[in-house]
């Protein structure tokens, strides 16, 4: 790998959050032989775990947040994943492949634009993560979210063992 990784999020400067815990009764991480299966990530903004929420909307829809919002939501969430993967492995170089990301979007009824709003989230990943393979992802819209987050993503990651 050209870049480590650390340095790499150094040079973009993005300093990455606490890893968020469990809302309920699970973890956030699992790891079974060489994957990561990191549960729903929340869009927590800072160390206060100020959240993004809201129903992301059609452009113009009233009581909705935008498209951009939905994207940058979802963004966070990619950072969250980022942390966690550091939370529980200390050195993010031994991500070998984000193999998939799983995104939902709190989405207005008339919204059908959840795979751009998912961007966030892939594009996060692909620039801390340059030289590995791009991920698979699905995106998905629902009518609620807990907490009344705006999105949430989870991801399967593969690592080089200790």
């Amino acid at each position: 790998r050209g870049v480590h990784v650390e340095a790499r999020l150094e040079e973009l400067g993005i300093v990455l959050p606490p890893p968020g815990g469990p809302k309920a009764n699970y973890t956030s991480c699992q790891r079974d032989g060489d994957l990561l299966y990191i549960s729903g990530q929340l869009p927590a903004m800072d160390a206060d775990g100020t959240l993004v929420t809201g129903t992301v909307g059609p452009a113009g829809q009233e009581g909705c947040i935008t498209l951009e919002e939905g994207y940058q939501s979802a963004r966070w969430c990619g950072l969250n994943i980022v942390a966690t993967i550091k939370g529980e492995l200390g050195d993010l170089d031994r991500v070998e492949k984000v193999v998939k990301l799983f995104g939902i979007v709190n989405s207005h009824v008339d919204f059908k634009e959840q795979h751009l709003v998912m961007n966030g989230a892939s594009d996060l990943i692909c620039e801390v993560f340059p030289d590995l393979p791009k991920h698979a992802r699905s995106a998905i819209g629902t009518n609620t979210l807990p907490l009344g987050v705006a999105t949430e993503v989870e991801a399967i990651v593969r690592i080089r063992s200790d």
